[in-house]
């Protein structure tokens, strides 16, 4: 029998574990006590059926899961992909011909195709010389004679409301250890552009200097230095600010001055021109860095039974992704972009849906993975450079791993998170969030913003579902 008299002795420090409500976390630290905070959530958002598909992928499935995710992401980690050459699209484009424009995001008709990419198109059917102007573009466009896919059908990837045809030029990327190729046009700069949904004479004129002027003397550039090791630029461009998404400025200008002596060389004739185009293009890298990351997507892709998204893309009006080994695509609408900072006289009513291939950056550790060692994506977030360190957080807590090569200055040079795992995403009810720009919904003034879009999770859900029927 317990002597009543006895007295309990308390212990003199206490460290506390606190399971779920941060506040309660929050409320003992405030009293200089340890305390360690587990962020526990309801798996799925309590959705029955989707924890029963998880803890089938997390259970009985896990260990052949694994396996297969640890491959897929040697392969995302380990790619060198290097820019080889710059030429027409229908003349290296797998699949490209006749009348036929590759837009951005999902497959879509016409009809569904949002103002921005239609105004792409139409600047892209004029510039091809299908037609001479255009309201002549759009009769032919909603009539059905100009075909129109998905570019990552054909291996290549689009930035923001991009549509090109047969004579664009676009950088081909090799990644020579998976054998795969891939190909991005080239960025056409800020402004009047056609890829920010416009369709001016301005706009159309600078396809057409990009076609004439432009890519003859880059594809002379890289002739003269041969292949250029496109992660290797934007590892450095990481240690100096840029999330090589929203903001590329430093790893563009690394790029120019390892390039100086070619871009010295080349003929008088439209060396000037080219030269102010690249000084004045700070998006110049983004193409270059996404086609790099549709080359090593391209093998990762090649692995059978894995849980990892290989692709992220949205064309305004859908968003897809896709798993590694899966040829099917996964679609829901595409959200808009909540997150972000608007250029004066503009704001959330004004802005299209999200769009572009871009989001694909996101899935090699750049972009909003890379945001805890931008300032300039910080700039965009109201909490600053907390939040931006919070995003690279979250992206960490749906990845499998750590990059081992975009390396993070501000969080004491750990790898940017690497591999999104369509099953964590789900259990935590967490998507990646993308840094990007913002279109006019309607207007085709341009670009009226940026700032930060989370992927829908309908998506991943509806991934879940199918890889654990699988």
């Amino acid at each position: 029998m317990a002597d009543p008299d006895a007295r309990i002795a308390l212990p003199d420090e206490v460290a506390v574990v606190n399971i779920g409500l941060a506040l309660f976390a929050d409320a003992v630290r405030e009293q200089s006590t340890p305390v360690e905070q587990v962020d526990w959530r309801i798996p799925a958002d309590g959705q029955l059926e989707m924890v029963t598909d998880l803890e089938c992928l997390f259970g009985p499935r896990s260990a052949d899961l694994d396996v297969a995710n640890a491959e897929v992401v040697r392969r995302l980690d380990e790619s060198v992909p290097l820019l080889v050459d710059i030429a027409s699209s229908g003349k290296v484009v797998p699949g490209m011909s006749g009348r036929m424009l590759l837009h951005c995001g999902p497959a879509i008709d016409w009809s569904d195709t949002c103002d921005p990419l239609r105004r792409s198109m139409r600047a892209a059917a004029v510039s091809e010389g299908w037609a001479k102007s255009v309201e002549e573009a759009d009769r032919m466009l909603a009539d059905g004679e100009v075909t129109l896919e998905p570019g990552y059908q054909h291996d290549t990837v689009l930035p923001m409301a991009s549509a090109i045809g047969p004579s664009a030029p676009v950088f081909v990327v090799d990644n020579p250890d998976g054998g795969t190729r891939a190909f991005a046009p080239i960025n056409q700069g800020p402004g009047e552009t056609a890829w920010f949904g416009c369709e001016t004479r301005t706009a159309i004129a600078r396809l057409d200097f990009l076609r004439d002027v432009a890519a003859p003397m880059l594809r002379r550039i890289v002739e003269s230095s041969g292949p250029i090791d496109l992660f290797r630029l934007a590892a450095q461009g990481v240690q100096i600010g840029d999330d090589v998404h929203m903001r590329t400025q430093g790893t563009t200008s690394l790029l120019i001055r390892s390039l100086l002596p070619q871009i010295a060389g080349l003929p008088d004739e439209g060396r000037v021109p080219l030269a102010e185009f690249l000084s004045t293009n700070h998006l110049f890298f983004l193409n270059l860095a996404m086609a790099a990351a549709k080359s090593a997507a391209m093998w990762a892709e090649q692995v059978e039974g894995a849980s990892i998204v290989t692709m992220m893309c949205r064309n305004g009006t859908y968003y897809g992704i896709r798993l590694a080994g899966w040829d099917e695509v996964f679609i829901a609408r595409s959200p808009a972009v909540q997150q972000a900072m608007y250029y004066p006289d503009y704001g959330p009513e004004s802005s299209a849906p999200d769009i572009g291939d871009s989001a694909i950056l996101e899935l090699v550790g750049l972009g909003g993975a890379a945001a805890a060692g931008s300032p300039a994506v910080a700039g965009f977030l109201p909490g600053g450079l907390a939040e931006a360190a919070s995003m690279t957080e979250q992206m960490i807590s749906i990845c499998a791993q750590e990059s081992s090569r975009f390396k993070l200055p501000t969080r004491n040079y750990r790898g940017t998170p690497l591999g999104v795992d369509v099953r964590r995403v789900v259990e935590l009810n967490t998507t990646p969030k993308v840094t990007t720009g913002i279109l006019h919904a309607s207007s085709g003034v341009g670009q009226i913003g940026a700032g930060v879009a989370a992927a829908p999770i309908e998506c991943f859900w509806a991934a879940v579902r199918s890889l654990a029927a699988r």
